[in-house]
């Protein structure tokens, strides 16, 4: 379609940019150590690290990487929630010319171990609360290397051995684990200081994320990721954000976690890239105690999806925070909801401005203009170097104003799907993404969301495929067959709801609940189950979940 979108566009914005401005993460990741080294890179717990510190440290995993065994190119894991741990060991493995696999902390061990093995990760970086799971099923990975660290292990000396000795020992949140062979995290640095690093030739063609995402087969795929996706996104945001960002200046607030796409670019490599620190928030789940860690500091900027920022609103001395600083606050993951972003323009005198965004395009596809003036509903405009067109279900395009899917073309389309040429060949068709989401136009080139994957669940901003709950579901011996729905809830935006045939009428909601809790993350497992005595079927037995959402 035409872009009529640019006629609207600060003038001050370029239609396109230069995929090819940097070779590579590792690039820009250079230039901002030099330019920024006395600068605060990163915040978490009290303790602050420069950019020139984040240099040495990261520097010093590189080594370590390239002196074990492993070699450019390999896979290495990070699980871990917000410590300023993840940006050494993600800079490291970036810096070793390896990939980085993210992997979500609460991965039970089934998702895990399909993550580590898809993706034939050689080493992992987890920290010790979670590596109970992963030594259910390291015998079951390729893994070579296993690295732990401990919450407090960056902190100052005195509050490190408080912080790691409360949380073993007082609060107990370490599950026994076994896993003899694994490597302290920072015995592994201190090993790479006195290790000799060379720096790799790496190229925008080399995979720099396999970023996972839901499956419609019930797995979830490893998006690759290269450098030069990542670097075009960054060159896409940073060309709109750097007309109201000043370099070096700006705090962002980073309580999404650094493992999802979203907070990885839009908080921690963007705002290297600007020379900026961000506030890690470990535990975003405690609001009282996240207001009051950005009672502590003079933020500019915040990231969030739309539970985070409601969960904010109604959380007692969040009105009474300061912010005369604030300069724009961005929505994502989830559609923003507009009493949220009314209540928060009241709160704050700001716009919460809101983005889209798909793993599958690093992530960022169109964003609001941080000049908005009001919340209008809308996901934005593409941003530079972004084609977007709207198609009926024969491919043709629609005319303005009508719905239709939105195909998305543009230097920040990944690579295609790890071991998966099927799925790549149905998501990417001439180089036009299908996002299976359903938009309008309007005159001004704003889009907006209609509808969205015809069965995507969104809890929170974390996509759940159905497929994966009902395989889940049909592991019980009393399950004939199930349908994973997403109903609507005023938190989370969605939960996700179970419809069962069950073999036996003494198998009871309970009971499913406590299945499905063995083998899925916390935010895909079913907070509702009802009985049925069938599924509404296609005439080619394909289970009509629409018909059980319409009921």
């Amino acid at each position: 379609m035409e872009k009529i979108w640019l006629n609207n566009y600060d003038p001050r914005v370029p239609a396109d940019i230069d995929p090819d401005r940097y070779s590579s993460i590792v690039d820009i990741f250079e230039q901002s150590i030099e330019k920024y080294s006395a600068n605060v890179s990163y915040i978490n717990m009290g303790k602050s690290i420069t950019f020139a510190e984040l240099d040495t440290l990261s520097r010093d995993f590189a080594a370590y990487l390239q002196n074990s065994g492993l070699k450019k190119g390999d896979a290495v894991a990070i699980m871990m929630p917000n410590l300023i741990q993840y940006p050494v060991a993600l800079f490291g493995i970036l810096r070793a010319g390896m990939t980085v696999v993210n992997v979500n902390p609460l991965y039970t061990p089934r998702e895990l171990q399909h993550q580590l093995t898809d993706s034939n990760a050689k080493a992992i970086i987890i920290v010790e609360n979670f590596a109970c799971t992963l030594s259910e099923v390291i015998k079951d990975t390729a893994l070579d290397i296993v690295l732990l660290t401990s919450l407090g292990d960056m902190l100052n000396p005195l509050k490190k051995v408080v912080t790691n000795l409360v949380i073993k020992h007082v609060k107990k949140m370490i599950p026994a684990y076994n896993l003899p062979h694994a490597i302290k995290f920072l015995k592994a640095l201190k090993q790479g200081h006195s290790q000799s690093y060379q720096r790799p030739e790496v190229t925008g063609e080399d995979l720099a994320f396999l970023q996972y995402t839901g499956g419609t087969t019930g797995l979830s795929k490893g998006a690759m990721l290269t450098h030069r996706n990542i670097v075009a996104n960054l060159e896409q945001t940073s060309t709109i954000l750097e007309n109201i960002v000043e370099t070096g200046k700006e705090l962002v607030v980073t309580a999404l976690p650094l493992y999802h796409i979203f907070a990885l670019q839009g908080n921690c490599l963007t705002f290297v890239k600007f020379g900026c620190p961000n506030l890690l928030i470990t535990n975003p789940r405690d609001m009282p105690g996240f207001v009051a860690e950005m009672a502590k500091y003079p933020f500019t900027v915040i990231t969030g999806v739309n539970t985070l920022f409601n969960g904010l609103l109604n959380t007692p001395g969040f009105a009474d925070l300061d912010f005369s600083r604030l300069k724009f606050a961005l929505g994502g993951g989830a559609a923003v909801q507009r009493p949220v972003a009314e209540r928060w323009q009241k709160t704050t005198g700001l716009v919460l401005l809101e983005g889209y965004g798909l793993t599958e395009c690093c992530p960022t596809v169109t964003v609001n203009p941080p000049q908005l003036e009001a919340y209008k509903g809308s996901i934005g405009m593409p941003v530079p170097s972004t084609d977007i067109k709207l198609v009926d279900e024969e491919g043709n395009e629609v005319p303005l104003g009508e719905p239709g899917e939105m195909l998305v073309k543009g230097p920040q389309v990944m690579k295609g799907y790890l071991n998966r040429p099927d799925a790549t060949a149905e998501m990417i068709v001439d180089g036009w993404l299908a996002t299976g989401d359903i938009a309008i136009c309007d005159e001004d080139g704003y889009f907006y969301i209609v509808d969205r994957k015809k069965d995507m669940i969104l809890v929170s901003g974390f996509n759940v495929f159905p497929n994966e709950i009902e395989e889940v579901a049909a592991m019980h011996d009393d399950i004939v067959e199930a349908a994973a729905i997403g109903v609507p809830h005023e938190v989370s935006g969605e939960i996700v709801k179970l419809v069962v045939v069950r073999k036996h009428e003494n198998l009871s909601e309970k009971d499913v609940i406590e299945h499905c809790r063995i083998h899925l993350t916390g935010y895909k497992i079913p907070k509702k189950v009802e009985f049925t005595d069938e599924l509404p079927k296609s005439n080619v037995g394909k289970i009509l979940r629409r018909e059980l959402r319409d009921k």
